[in-house]
């Protein structure tokens, strides 16, 4: 398979990876135990939990598309 056919290059797989990375990190950070009917967390309304991971992942999933738009410069082939 000739690499000129490929969608992405190197460098788009591992921004890609990178932005899943992140989006995953935001997610854990939203993680936690949650109240239940008997008891109830203020820990839910921490501020990792509504502010810090809502933006962790956010520009994850920026970083995504980043990675999904970039093209890399193409290297002048010149033969003479």
């Amino acid at each position: 398979m000739d690499k000129r056919n490929l969608a992405f290059g190197k460098t788009n797989f591992i921004m890609l990876a990178v932005g899943i990375a992140i989006v995953v990190i935001g997610f854990i950070l939203m993680s936690g135990s949650g109240s239940t009917e008997t008891m109830f967390d203020p820990g839910i309304f921490s501020a990792r939990r509504i502010k810090v991971a809502p933006v962790v992942t956010f520009i994850g999933f920026i970083s995504i598309i980043g990675a999904i738009i970039y093209r890399p410069k193409e290297a002048k082939d010149t033969e003479e």
